[in-house]
């Protein structure tokens, strides 16, 4: 099966929703973790907001590693599906 027809059918878009939501959550904590260690240590939760989601830094947060995740998802499924 190629790539086209495998875009067309309902579960691939399936799996690639479920793999990407998961290589999104895993991501995002990931990141977080690398940029507010220290922060999340002691559970300062305004230090987080400040560092990562304030003045405009949550659109290039999440925007960027929705893509990268979605792009993910759908290199995986399109590997696993015969």
């Amino acid at each position: 099966m190629t790539f086209l027809e495998k875009i067309k059918t309902t579960v691939f878009w399936k799996k690639t929703i479920i793999i990407s939501i998961l290589f999104f959550t895993a991501i995002v904590i990931v990141s977080l973790l690398f940029n507010s260690f220290s922060s999340i240590i002691n559970f300062d939760i305004e230090a987080i907001k400040t560092e990562n989601f304030s003045e405009g830094k949550w659109k290039r947060f999440f925007i960027t590693k929705s893509v990268v995740s979605l792009l993910y998802g759908i290199w995986v499924t399109n590997r696993n599906m015969k």
